[in-house]
């Protein structure tokens, strides 16, 4: 990536919505303190405001948000300016480039509803703050399904290359997800098994104590397929299952991940369990008579030669009994019973907890203390920390300025994820309502019932987690998980 110019300025357009005061202006200081941000900061929106105004934004954000730094914020401070005027207003772009001043290699982050994604890029073009060298970074979600991901795609290749084009997931900036991908591919002893010879089944699990928080028009729009399904956790699936590049270009990592999405079967619609929490209809924004999903669990299938019959189970949804983030990896039985307990006992497993926390584990049998030889599960533990201090934002805004595209997905793996849950959105399969605190409607255990059950995912302690016991950083969490869904349309832009 030496060989890769900077980027000399930062334009972000929504710069007064919730995106940027929850997230934006926290990862801007964080990358202060780190030394890598000392470029012109252009934050443009429609409200009527000025430079001052954007100042005391941030600063109460970051002090809400970041842990403020008076030493950075001054630093940070001095490179923010700001341009107001409506994005459908020619005048506005002609602001932003004079704005500019000197810059060539500007990165232009779209803040924003995808419905002025168009608008946006249409106007930078005219007023040539489109160029060689300039890169854009555009929200989720991208489309709402395949044929609108494709439309989108075609608009923004009228006017940018797939090159200067960042698709971003703030997911893929975690340190926990980060950590997966290196602990794949930076060592070997997992290699071996990691195929349908000795894998029997993966369970992905991202669930949410929490509600919609009063953004429920947004969440009208989309439901948990959309939300999370289409993006996150097929992203943690695909790079569960990818083979390892051969090298470590970025475009070697995405052309990894591309052809496992490209072997994922699309979802059939007796593979899924849609669920909405008891109470949703009475949310603020919210049709008495929605049929959207705040839960959704489903089978899927890798039609590739490693992956080939194994079936991954993906479920998420709102106000389960946690907050958590897991991968549960079960390993095949032992061939025969050797010893005096059940055949059936708990077979070796791999866990990756990738949030709140980071956990890496190995579930094993060890023989019980005692004259018979009887077995009793433990917990390998490989690593287990807090999950690290670099926001996901300040991660992906710092690797998009060095035109490293490793954590942005491509167009064929956006439009292959569409293609994937396409046959499932927009209410294709039955409702069925659920208790506040329950993990879902009980059809999402029927659902995997075949082979086994649910795995329950691990307390911050490492203990099993108790249904029903939320963690005292859940106000945190769910307002940091929110926001970071990107722009919804009760955000000020």
């Amino acid at each position: 990536m030496a060989d890769v110019p900077v980027s000399d300025a930062l334009v972000f357009f929504g710069a007064t919505g919730d995106l940027a005061y929850k997230q934006i202006f926290p990862a801007l200081q964080a990358l202060v303190v780190r030394h890598r941000l000392a470029i012109p900061i252009i934050g443009v929106a429609k409200a009527g405001w000025g430079l001052e105004q954007l100042r005391e934004r941030a600063r109460d954000s970051i002090r809400a948000h970041g842990g403020f730094d008076e030493a950075a914020f001054q630093h940070l401070s001095q490179l923010l300016r700001y341009v107001d005027g409506d994005y459908r207003d020619p005048k506005t772009f002609d602001r932003v480039r004079e704005a500019l001043g000197g810059a060539k290699r500007p990165l232009h982050y779209l803040a924003i509803p995808p419905s002025l994604f168009a608008t946006v890029v249409e106007g930078l073009s005219h007023s040539t703050c489109l160029g060689q060298g300039v890169r854009v970074v555009v929200e989720k979600p991208f489309g709402r399904d395949l044929a609108s991901a494709r439309a989108l795609n075609e608009t923004l290749h009228r006017f940018l290359p797939e090159s200067a084009i960042f698709r971003i997931d703030h997911f893929l900036g975690k340190e926990p997800v980060q950590n997966l991908l290196f602990f794949r591919f930076a060592n070997v002893f997992l290699e071996p098994i990691w195929n349908r010879q000795h894998v029997r089944g993966v369970q992905v699990t991202l669930a949410e104590s929490f509600g919609v928080q009063g953004r429920g028009a947004f969440y009208e729009e989309v439901g948990a397929i959309r939300d999370v399904l289409q993006n996150h956790l097929l992203q943690i699936v695909g790079l569960l299952t990818m083979d390892a590049p051969f090298c470590s270009d970025p475009e070697n990592l995405r052309d990894e991940k591309a052809r496992v999405f490209k072997a994922m079967r699309s979802l059939d619609p007796a593979s899924v369990v849609r669920g909405q929490f008891r109470g949703y209809r009475g949310e603020r924004g919210v049709s008495p008579t929605s049929d959207v999903e705040t839960f959704a669990a489903v089978r899927l299938f890798i039609d590739s030669w490693r992956w080939a019959d194994v079936p991954f189970f993906i479920r998420s949804g709102k106000c389960l009994p946690t907050n958590a983030t897991e991968v549960f990896v079960e390993l095949n039985h032992p061939p025969r019973p050797i010893f005096e307990e059940p055949f059936m006992a708990s077979p070796n497993s791999v866990r990756f907890r990738l949030g709140p926390d980071v956990r890496i584990s190995i579930g094993a049998r060890a023989k019980k203390p005692g004259g018979n030889m009887t077995g009793e599960d433990v917990d390998l533990v490989a690593i287990q920390h807090a999950g690290g201090t670099m926001r996901p934002y300040e991660r992906l805004l710092g690797d998009a300025m060095r035109g490293d595209v490793s954590l942005f997905a491509r167009q064929e793996s956006v439009e292959e994820a569409w293609r994937v849950v396409d046959p499932i959105v927009g209410g294709a399969t039955p409702l069925y309502e659920y208790e506040p605190g329950t993990w879902g409607p009980p059809q999402a255990d029927d659902l995997i019932a075949p082979h086994g059950r649910w795995r329950p995912t691990l307390s911050t302690s490492g203990g099993a987690e108790v249904p029903g016991l939320a963690h005292t950083d859940e106000p945190r969490l769910a307002q940091e998980e929110e926001a970071a869904r990107g722009p919804g349309p009760t955000a000020v832009h």
